[in-house]
């Protein structure tokens, strides 16, 4: 969950011009309220970490954008998409046996990684995350206070008459950057998780 990876973070993250403002951009103003919608899948650059996130976070965020830059067809800039996680893990289990799949949509088209070297312990590969339908909410503010916004979230599965079906998924619209940490009051986080009808 973001909350261990992104208070190790601090400044490694790519920078962006999102990561100074302080107001929900509108597309974002009704994701306030949990939503249930149909995602299409899409192709996913992945870098999969293990252990703690703490620990593996940064690196395995860096890796990543160093092979998404080195992909010719990625789009760049004010077109490239925000980097996410999925948590394939139990979260009662010890941190340092947690799986993390850091992770860029990449156009369709992209079948090839550059050559590479992972990190120790660190694997790039490109991938399909299937969606279907799924709930999600934006949470504002820092990632150690997420916990009310996700329930929030649950709440409203089961109050829909769905159950969760999916990893927990987070994607990282505005948060630190590789040259300042931002205001954490003003992070903007995306919680998903897939769901099926009951």
């Amino acid at each position: 969950m973001s909350r261990f990876i992104w208070v190790s973070l601090g400044l490694t993250l790519l920078a962006t011009p999102l990561a100074a403002q302080t107001e929900i951009p509108p597309e974002l103003e009704g994701l306030q309220e949990p939503r249930i919608i149909e995602r299409p899948a899409e192709r996913m650059l992945v870098v999969e970490g293990r252990g703690d996130p703490s620990v593996v976070g940064a690196q395995a965020f860096g890796f990543l954008f160093q092979l998404y830059y080195r992909i010719p067809a990625t789009p760049k800039g004010p077109q490239q998409a925000a980097p996410r996680a999925r948590w394939p893990v139990d979260f009662a289990q010890p941190r340092d046996q947690w799986i993390g799949l850091y992770a860029l949509p990449v156009p369709d088209n992209v079948s090839t990684l550059p050559e590479h070297s992972p990190p120790s312990g660190m694997e790039a590969m490109l991938t399909t995350w299937e969606y279907g339908d799924v709930a999600e909410i934006l949470h504002v503010g820092p990632y150690d206070r997420e916990e009310p916004t996700l329930q929030r979230l649950k709440d409203f599965v089961e109050a829909e008459g769905y159950v969760l079906a999916g990893d927990h998924e987070e994607e990282y619209i505005r948060g630190p950057t590789m040259s300042d940490s931002g205001d954490p009051d003003h992070y903007l986080t995306v919680l998903r998780y897939g769901i099926e009808r009951k």
